[in-house]
């Protein structure tokens, strides 16, 4: 047995946490999937810095729904700009680019409901990036 029990539980803890963690960490903030269990749907929450934004990108699968929580958030949807602020709300068809940009000085939360057939991540064609990703 280890000499400090405490701290080997610790590690076995943080080891299970990790593999059952649903954070995804990015350089623009992060998001957590609150729902992927259903056939029809997805929910993210989705956490983004002061002055960082999305890729412009369109998803071919899925429409999505922003919903903020906290903080003011510029949405690019088409060639339309729109300012969003806790309550506010947008819906974004499928096959419509689209953006979201933290214009405020405090973080950024919204949920993110995704409704389509298929919710995989390599369903987002990114046609500008700030972080260089395709």
């Amino acid at each position: 047995f280890p000499e400090d029990p405490g701290e080997y539980y610790r590690n076995i803890y943080e080891r299970i946490a990790q593999l059952h963690s649903r954070e995804d960490h990015r350089p623009w903030g992060f998001y957590e999937v609150i729902c992927d269990e259903k056939d029809d749907h997805k929910i993210k929450r989705i956490t983004l810095w002061p002055k960082k934004r999305l890729s412009l990108q369109l998803h071919k699968r899925r429409a999505e729904h922003w919903f903020i929580i906290v903080g003011s958030a510029l949405v690019t949807l088409g060639k339309d700009e729109i300012t969003l602020g806790p309550s506010g709300s947008i819906d974004i068809p499928v096959g419509m680019e689209h953006r979201i940009e933290n214009i405020g000085e405090e973080t950024l939360v919204f949920i993110e409901v995704q409704q389509g057939d298929y919710f995989g991540e390599d369903d987002i064609i990114r046609l500008e990036d700030d972080f260089g990703r395709v």
